[in-house]
C-alpha cells in the first residue's frame, strides 16, 4: 500500500539529465504507481463481488409483498413500462391499497382514470430509477422478484465499484476487497439492494462519478507531466480540454439526479474536488502560475458537470415526451404556449416546480422518520416490512390477527447498517478530518466531501420528513473513511514484521466483528421468520421508539 501519510509530492527527486528522466521524475512525483498485481486486482475483487451477489439475490423474493415505499415506485415502474408514464392506479371503496391486493393476487392490470380526470398520476421523483425498475419487471413480471431484480444487480455491482475505487485511492489491492467486502457486509446496502426502491441506484450512480474523476486525477496528472516537461502553456502549464472521464463522470452525475434531485449536491462538491487537484497537481509540478492553470482547467466544467448532466436527466424524462398522457403534460398548451419542444420543456419546468415545492416541503409525521444527526448512530432505522405468525410459516392464513394471545413469530426486514461499520464510521471520519487539518492529504479530503456533500444539505431540513435510509448515497465514502484508517493500521509494506503482524491482527479483528454483526442481524435484514423472542433480542437499540 502507498502510505496515506505521503502524497505524490513526497516522493523525492533526482536530478533529471535529459527528457526522458525528467518525465519519470515528474510522473513520480505527481501520480503514484498502481498495485503490480493487475490479476489479482480484478481477481479479488470480483471474487468478492461474487459472495456479495450470491448474499443480496439469495431468497430476493422474500417477502412475497410490496414493502414499504415499493408500493410506490414499484407501481410506477410498471405504468412506465406498459404507458410510457405514471398512470393512477384502481381504487376501491373501503379498501385500502386495492391495486397492491391486486399485485400480490397476480393482477397485472391495475391503472385506471385518475379522480380529476385523465390518466397523469403526479409523482416527485425522476425516472430514472423506476426505468431500471421497469426492466427487471419487463424481464421477470409484476412480482417480488421482477420489482427487486435491478436493485439486487445494481447493489451487487456497487460492490465491484467499490473494491476497484479503493484500489486506486489506496494503491493496495488488499485495502480494495476490504472496502468491497465491508460494502456487502453493510446492513442497510443489503436490505436496499433486496427492495425495489430508489436510492441503491442513487448511490451507486454517486460512487460512479466518484470513481471516474479518481481515475481522471491520475491520467490527468500524467499528461500535465508530460506537458510539463515539453514546457507547454508557459508557467500556467498545458491545457488538457474536455476529458472523457470526466465526461463519464458528468454522464453518471447526471442519472444521478434523473434518480434523486438531492444528488444534485454532489455535482458541486465534485466540481469543487476537481479544481483543487488541478491547482494542486500544479503546484506539485512545479508551475509558478499554478492557480491560474488550475482554474483555467474549469473552463469545460460547464459543460461536463451542467449541460451533460441536464441533457442525460432529460433524456430520462423520454416517456413524458413521447406521450399525451403525463400529468402537466399539456400545461404549456393550457397556458397560450404551442411551439413544438419549447412548450414541452415549459410543462416539464412548471412539473419540476411543483414537485420540488412539494419535497421541500414534506412535513408529514411518520413513525420511523428521524433526523440527519442520528443516522449515524443508527438510532432510528426504518422498518420495511413487519409481520406477525401463529406458526414459523409465513402467509395470511397464519397472521395472529387481533386479540391472540398465544405464541408468536415475527418477520421483518428492518434498513439497519451493520454497526460495526456506522458506529466505526463516526471514529474514522474524526480521524480523517484530523489528518486532512495536520497533513492535507488529498485521500481523506475527498472522502470527508463525499460525506459532507450527500449529509450536510440535509441539516437545514430540520421539519422536513426524513429517513435514515437516505444516508445509504454516502455510505461508501464512510466505509472509505474506515479503510483509509485500517491502511494505517496495517502499515506500510516496508514496516517490521511485527508492526505488520499486529497491523493484520486489529484489521482482521475488526473485519470479524463486522462479519460476526451482519451474521447476527441477518435474520431481520433478510426477512427469516424467527420467534418473538429471538426478534426482541435484536433490538439492540430500546431508547424511545429505538429500533423497534
Amino acid at each position: 500500500m502507498w502510505p496515506m501519510m505521503a502524497t505524490e509530492a513526497d516522493i523525492p527527486a533526482t536530478p533529471p539529465t535529459d527528457e526522458a528522466s525528467r518525465l519519470a521524475v515528474l510522473r513520480a512525483r505527481l501520480v503514484a504507481p498502481m498495485p503490480e498485481d493487475r490479476l489479482w486486482g480484478w481477481l479479488g475483487p470480483l471474487l468478492v463481488t461474487a459472495f456479495g451477489t450470491f448474499l443480496r439475490f439469495n431468497r430476493l423474493r422474500v417477502p412475497r409483498a410490496l414493502v414499504f415505499d415499493e408500493t410506490y415506485y414499484v407501481k410506477d415502474a410498471w405504468s412506465i413500462l406498459n404507458h410510457g408514464v405514471e398512470w393512477c392506479t384502481v381504487t376501491k371503496p373501503g379498501v385500502n391499497d386495492y391495486a397492491n391486493q391486486l399485485i400480490q393476487a397476480g393482477h397485472t392490470n391495475i391503472f385506471a382514470m385518475c379522480p380529476g380526470g385523465g390518466y397523469g398520476e403526479y409523482v416527485v421523483q425522476p425516472e430514472a430509477g423506476k426505468l431500471l425498475i421497469a426492466a427487471g419487471e419487463w424481464m421477470f413480471g409484476l412480482n417480488s422478484f421482477g420489482w427487486r431484480f435491478a436493485s439486487a444487480v445494481f447493489g451487487s455491482l456497487a460492490i465491484l465499484l467499490m473494491c476497484r475505487i479503493a484500489r486506486r485511492l489506496t494503491r493496495s489491492t488488499l485495502l480494495g476487497c476490504i472496502a468491497g467486502l465491508l460494502m456487502s457486509l453493510d446492513g442497510l446496502e443489503f436490505v436496499l439492494s433486496r427492495t425495489g426502491i430508489l436510492d441503491i441506484f442513487l448511490m451507486f450512480f454517486v460512487l460512479a462519478a466518484f470513481g471516474c474523476v479518481l481515475i481522471d486525477r491520475d491520467v490527468s496528472r500524467a499528461r500535465l507531466a508530460e506537458g510539463v516537461v515539453r514546457r507547454e502553456g508557459g508557467d500556467a502549464g498545458p491545457r488538457l480540454g474536455i476529458r472523457r472521464w470526466r465526461v463519464a463522470a458528468g454522464i453518471f452525475l447526471g442519472l444521478a439526479v434523473a434518480t434523486k434531485w438531492n444528488a444534485a449536491w454532489y455535482i458541486l462538491g465534485f466540481a469543487a474536488l476537481i479544481t483543487a487537484w488541478d491547482i494542486g497537481a500544479r503546484r506539485t509540478a512545479g508551475l509558478k502560475a499554478f492557480i491560474l492553470g488550475g482554474f483555467r482547467e474549469t473552463m469545460w466544467l460547464p459543460v461536463t458537470f451542467v449541460v451533460l448532466p441536464l441533457a442525460v436527466y432529460i433524456a430520462t424524462w423520454s416517456g413524458w415526451f413521447a406521450t399525451s398522457t403525463g400529468y402537466f403534460r399539456d400545461y404549456a398548451q393550457q397556458h397560450g404556449v404551442h411551439t413544438p419542444v419549447i412548450s414541452a420543456l415549459y410543462s416539464l419546468y412548471e412539473y419540476h416546480q411543483q414537485a420540488i415545492s412539494f419535497g421541500l416541503g414534506l412535513r408529514s409525521p411518520h413513525p420511523y422518520q428521524s433526523q440527519p444527526w442520528d443516522w449515524l448512530l443508527v438510532t432510528r432505522p426504518v422498518a420495511f416490512f413487519y409481520e406477525c405468525y401463529k406458526v414459523p410459516v409465513a402467509g395470511p392464513s397464519n397472521y395472529c390477527g387481533n386479540g391472540y394471545t398465544g405464541q408468536e413469530w415475527s418477520q421483518e426486514v428492518l434498513a439497519l447498517g451493520t454497526p460495526a461499520i456506522w458506529w466505526g464510521s463516526m471514529l474514522a471520519l474524526l480521524f480523517c478530518l484530523g489528518w486532512w487539518l495536520m497533513h492535507r492529504d488529498w485521500r481523506a479530503g475527498a472522502v470527508l466531501l463525499g460525506v459532507l456533500a450527500g449529509w450536510g444539505p440535509w441539516f437545514p431540513l430540520v421539519g422536513r420528513t426524513k429517513f435514515y435510509y437516505y444516508a445509504l448515497e454516502f455510505e461508501p465514502f464512510l466505509i472509505l473513511s474506515i479503510v483509509l484508517c485500517l491502511g494505517l493500521i496495517l502499515g506500510p509494506a516496508t514496516a517490521t514484521a511485527l508492526r505488520r503482524s499486529t497491523g493484520a491482527l486489529i484489521v482482521g479483528a475488526y473485519i470479524l466483528c463486522v462479519l460476526l454483526m451482519f451474521w447476527y442481524f441477518y435474520a431481520i435484514l433478510a426477512g427469516q421468520v424467527i420467534p418473538y423472542h429471538d426478534w426482541y433480542s435484536h433490538m439492540w437499540y430500546r431508547i424511545g421508539k429505538g429500533w423497534i
